[in-house]
């Protein structure tokens, strides 16, 4: 698994790992029941702190993305887990203030970042990661 951490990005590191495996997901790259790296490997790959790792991990078990099997090991979870509306909602929110924050500290044009979001859409939408 490959992930890319920009230190100039403003986005915060865990976010980076959070969204990247999320997006790997998505588009199907890392299947349900992939076996993801331990927090401390992925850490040490990474040249990380194990604290920053571990917060990417709780977010996306959060999300519904990942599933712990104990001894054997943090998973794609087999199946994406339900919401409901207003969990939904608040996801949603959370995701979209994070988005805004990036594009302002960036600089660009909320225009810039709807172009932005609707061709990551389509390239997910198609499969192409």
């Amino acid at each position: 698994m490959i992930l890319q951490i920009a230190a100039n990005d403003p986005t915060p590191v865990y976010e980076q790992i959070r969204s990247q495996l999320l997006w790997m997901i998505s588009a199907g790259t890392l299947a349900p029941g992939t076996r993801l790296p331990t927090i401390r490997q992925l850490a040490s790959d990474l040249g990380l702190a194990k604290g920053t790792v571990s917060k990417a991990y709780e977010a996306l078990f959060r999300d519904g993305a990942i599933e712990s099997r104990g001894r054997n090991g943090t998973v794609v979870a087999l199946r994406p887990r339900t919401f409901d509306a207003e969990q939904r909602h608040a996801l949603l929110v959370e995701a979209t203030e994070q988005l805004a924050v990036t594009v302002r500290q960036l600089g660009a044009s909320p225009a810039e970042a709807i172009r932005s979001f609707q061709d990551a859409w389509e390239t997910m939408r198609e499969g192409a990661v």
